[in-house]
């Protein structure tokens, strides 16, 4: 058994494709429009990692609450200084700034999405 994908409802989908695709690299692999919301299903080169937002028709002024029980996404990259450097050029900004694990050589940090979710950065040493 596999994990196909996650699923996140988004607000404004044109800041979320450009967030998960100029900043994590994710392509566009399927648009599927149904009766009420319209599915953008992103993946990254190799076709393991695949998020769906989800834009629904009739969307909350305020957006999703996202709630106490989801955490974060994780994505591993290859260098958190290359990675930084994209970040700010794409004009966003860490949540949590780089940071060691005590007793553990990976670095990582966090950032927010368009609409609040928490996505973790892990550079593995």
């Amino acid at each position: 058994m596999k994990l196909l994908h996650t699923m996140i409802r988004v607000k404004d989908i044109k800041k979320s494709l450009e967030f998960y695709t100029k900043l994590f690299d994710l392509k566009l692999a399927k648009e599927k429009r149904l009766a009420d919301c319209t599915l953008y299903f992103l993946s990254d080169k190799e076709g393991y990692t695949q998020i769906e937002l989800t834009h629904n028709d009739e969307t909350p002024q305020n957006g999703y609450e996202i709630g106490t029980g989801f955490g974060h996404f994780a994505f591993e990259v290859t260098s958190m200084a290359e990675f930084t450097k994209k970040l700010h050029d794409l004009g966003y900004e860490y949540l949590y700034e780089p940071y060691n694990l005590q007793g553990i050589t990976s670095k990582i940090a966090f950032v927010k999405d368009p609409d609040g979710y928490e996505v973790e950065l892990v550079e593995k040493k």
